[in-house]
């Protein structure tokens, strides 16, 4: 039995980075929170404003036996727009940037490789995701938590956004789905 690793990424709105990975076989946890910012302890409204340096991102918890984590990162690429800078669709700015963030289980070496598969297969595109170094995680207010499968289903936002992700993941993925 394999011992789960985790990784933290940032590809926009964390209610739709979130449904995404939820789906996933070998895929224990998804929590969305902040990261990457410099104030201690942010809360949703300071974040969303820009000001803190913090990224709205998920942390997903996965068995590296059923889900490699060039698995993963190759999900994550795929299911966001890595050539917005500071944006995804409607939502723009530092917050909303593509990033992965480096940990124990997650190295510099894992995210280079992962930007350097989704440029080969994209020519003429450039990923502008960043790379960033270990930085205190913080959980996301519990409202946020699991939020597709509650409020965001009910939310017009989400209903634009996330059905087309969820697409993508299923046409891309498929053999990496639960019960898939």
């Amino acid at each position: 039995m394999s011992e789960n690793k985790q990784a933290i990424l940032a590809g926009g709105c964390f209610w739709c980075t979130e449904a995404v990975f939820r789906q996933l076989a070998g895929v224990s946890e998804v929590e969305s929170g902040y990261i990457g910012g410099d104030v201690a302890d942010p809360i949703y409204k300071q974040v969303c404003s820009g000001t803190t340096g913090h990224a709205e991102a998920i942390r997903i918890t996965f068995d590296p036996a059923v889900l490699e984590l060039a698995d993963l990162l190759d999900v994550f690429m795929a299911t966001h727009d890595p050539t917005q800078l500071n944006r995804q669709g409607n939502d723009v700015g530092t917050q909303y940037r593509s990033a992965i963030f480096l940990n124990d289980d997650l190295t510099q070496e894992d995210a280079e490789a992962a930007l350097a598969r989704w440029n080969d297969e994209h020519p003429g595109q450039s990923a502008v995701t960043t790379i960033e170094g270990p930085s205190t995680w913080y959980p996301a207010e519990d409202y946020h938590q699991e939020y597709w499968e509650g409020e965001g289903q009910r939310n017009p936002y989400c209903m634009a956004v996330i059905p087309p992700k969820l697409e993508k993941l299923r046409r891309g993925f498929k053999e990496k789905l639960k019960g898939g």
